[in-house]
């Protein structure tokens, strides 16, 4: 269909699916059937989906969650978010030419609908891995649930995981690929008779009458719990800088939903910013995609995320600056390039250390906020309610599961149910949410009498122990009741290469030293996770070593793949003798240096767009603020902050930085009111439906 659709993944299996016609600016296009109006349009190569009504700058995607307006189009004259509208066969897109026309006198609609109200015993809003976790432990006791979830399949964002996931393997499926973790839950959920699973039906208010409004399938309707159950995971967090509102800039969860879920090769020159485990993934995603990755800026000294996940980045040839920020992103009308600088402990940038990179596409990945605007309401409503997931405590995913499985357990306890829950589960989901630990020197590999072996580049304390729970003859381990300890060999090596393959961070290498009688050569096996033709048998390649560096060369003499190797392959690399037991991994690209910009544009506050909605900009409100403004609400009556289609969603954090950084204490700050609703409503998911009647 298109040179931009991924028909090859070292991962995923693409499928044959159905092509439909559509039309945009009036020009055919062809789609797939079942995916995003967005998603068919970036498959066509079109990244810019209209003007903004208020000075004609391009639109594009940013979140492609439904979280931001910033996708809107017009479709079958009716205004949508693009990246949660299927596109449907004949359908006309059209970009918004201003704002959509408002229905005349004549077309006048019966909206006396009454709204079909449901009762329940405990309704949970995602259905995402904390969400599922819960209702199974509520379904197997045959407690009346309905799951609802704005998506048209379960699972949340484990179904954009390629990677095998860290934590306990017994206790929440370490060493599975998110993906697959998220067909196994939902296979479970599916069994369990008292269990309702809403799916295109989001959450979209929570009333003073202890009712909670809900768009099921495009009706509104109510529904009266007895215990809510918020499991709504997190979204991604903004960044202003210059440019940050170019079509071509947007999130890392985007890039994922459109690369992973959507099989679109989304971009061909990648930058990243942000070097928690967020953004090492999505770069390592983009990898696997055929995608190119330039770089990743990362302001603090050292990255958040884990440095297996950094190391294998390394490897590959991806460069990580530290200590660095991004200047400003420009183009005509779409990204072009991004500027980069070093910065200094106040994070100030550092004048002369400038980068220019030529890209077309820069993701932010800088973080995320709990969805818990519908828990707090609920609250102050006097709703039996809790939390669960990323809505209750930000952490991985394998958290989320887990901490779901507990506050179902609790809530069958608060309703007079003997469950237990048992007391290392506490323990083991505070270990799961647990920052990365202490970073220790690598050591050497303790061979004994094998001739092959592992290698353990595994250095910091992170939850997890697939490697110690898969090994054949039991010569891995983690000598600690804590899996945060680091795994250690000894004993006997039978070479099968289980610990290559279930490692989670490819942190783990075989060798093979009796490959050869003279000792000249080494066989150095290492996990492989790229597209097909990357490296060839009979290569010789550059290999790398713990954290990216050059060891030499080797040749590719095997590649071996099994299933039960689970998608990930073992390369059998011929190297110097001395050399294979430093090999980790193999360059794919040279490393992108940063060339100085011939010039570089003063930053300009103006031209900072902090309110994606309303174009409001940095200048503009930081003026209100130095003008005595303490209130977010007279900020939204002045400016229109907050009044958009995303409620605010990603410019009242940022507007909180921008207190901060006009020196004024948040408590003197008057917050945002939230009300009713939390997202946009069509009106005709209120109008009365009847057999002679029409919408």
């Amino acid at each position: 269909m298109s040179e931009l659709r991924i028909t090859e993944h070292p991962i995923l299996t693409p499928e044959k699916r159905e092509e439909i016609e559509f039309f945009f600016r009036d020009r055919p296009l062809k789609a797939y059937k079942g995916e995003m109006i967005s998603t068919a349009l970036f498959a066509n190569g079109i990244r810019i989906f209209g003007e903004h009504y208020k000075d004609g700058s391009p639109q594009g995607i940013f979140c492609a969650n439904g979280q931001c307006a910033q996708c809107l189009v017009l479709a079958d004259g009716l205004a949508v978010k693009s990246c949660i509208t299927e596109v449907k066969p004949g359908m006309k897109v059209m970009p918004l030419d201003g704002l959509p026309a408002l229905p005349g006198d004549d077309q006048a609609m019966d909206t006396s609908h009454i709204p079909e109200e449901f009762e329940t015993e405990v309704f949970i809003m995602g259905a995402g891995p904390a969400g599922i976790s819960a209702a199974i432990e509520l379904g197997r006791q045959e407690v009346r649930v309905i799951v609802a979830d704005d998506k048209h399949i379960p699972g949340g964002k484990l179904g954009l995981q390629t990677h095998n996931f860290f934590g306990s393997a017994r206790e929440c499926n370490a060493g599975m690929r998110g993906m697959d973790i998220g067909t196994l839950l939902a296979g479970e959920l599916e069994k369990l008779d008292s269990v309702d699973i809403w799916l295109n039906s989001p959450v979209a208010a929570v009333f003073s009458d202890k009712k909670i409004g809900v768009v099921k399938n495009g009706r509104f309707v109510l529904v009266r719990p007895e215990r809510f159950l918020v499991a709504a995971g997190a979204r991604e967090n903004a960044l202003a800088f210059p440019g940050c509102d170019l079509p071509g800039v947007y999130g890392a969860g985007a890039f994922q939903t459109l690369v992973n879920r959507d099989l679109v090769k989304a971009a061909k020159r990648l930058f990243v910013v942000g070097g928690g485990n967020v953004g090492l993934i999505v770069a390592y995603h983009a990898l696997q995609a055929g995608i190119d990755v330039l770089g990743i800026v990362e302001a603090l000294p050292e990255c958040g995320g884990y440095k297996v996940h950094l190391d294998k980045i390394k490897r590959l040839g991806v460069p990580v600056w530290t200590s660095h920020t991004v200047l400003r992103a420009e183009g005509d009308g779409i990204l072009e390039r991004v500027i980069i600088s070093e910065i200094d402990k106040g994070f100030r940038p550092i004048p002369g250390t400038e980068g220019e990179f030529e890209v077309d596409t820069l993701l932010i990945a800088v973080g995320l906020s709990s969805v818990n605007e519908m828990f707090n309401k609920a609250r102050e409503f006097g709703i039996e309610c809790y939390a669960a997931g990323d809505a209750d405590i930000i952490a991985e995913a394998s958290a989320a599961a887990f901490s779901g499985q507990i506050v179902g357990r609790k809530i069958l306890q608060d309703m007079g149910l003997e469950v237990p829950i048992p007391g290392e589960w506490d323990e083991m989901v505070k270990i799961l949410r647990s920052k990365p630990g202490k970073i220790y020197p690598l050591q050497g590999p303790n061979i004994g009498s094998n001739k092959i072996y592992p290698v353990i580049r595994c250095v910091q304390e992170i939850p997890c122990n697939p490697c110690a729970e898969n090994c054949l003859l039991q010569s891995l381990s983690i000598k600690s009741e804590s899996i945060m300890a680091l795994p250690t060999f000894g004993g006997r090596c039978a070479g099968c290469g289980h610990c290559v393959s279930i490692c989670p961070g490819l942190a783990i290498t075989l060798v093979d030293e009796g490959y050869d009688n003279t000792r000249e050569k080494a066989l150095a096996i290492i996990p492989w996770e790229m597209p097909e033709g990357t490296i060839r048998i009979g290569e010789v390649r550059t290999t790398t070593g713990f954290e990216g560096e050059v060891i030499g060369q080797g040749r590719i003499i095997a590649i071996r793949e099994a299933e039960w190797q689970n998608r990930r392959k073992l390369v059998y690399i011929e190297t110097p003798f001395n050399e294979a037991r430093l090999v980790a991994g193999i360059r794919i690209r040279e490393p992108a240096s940063k060339m100085a910009p011939l010039s570089v544009k003063a930053a300009d506050d103006a031209e900072v767009i902090v309110c994606r909605c309303e174009r409001v900009t940095k200048r503009q409100i930081m003026d209100k603020i130095r003008d005595g403004c303490r209130d977010f609400n007279a900020l939204k009556a002045e400016l229109r902050t907050g009044m958009g289609p995303c409620g605010g969603k990603t410019c009242i954090p940022l507007i909180w930085g921008i207190f901060r950084e006009c020196g004024v204490d948040l408590k003197e700050v008057e917050p945002h009111i939230y009300r009713p609703f939390e997202l946009e409503v069509p009106l005709r998911a209120f109008i009365d439906e009847t057999e002679e009647g029409k919408e």
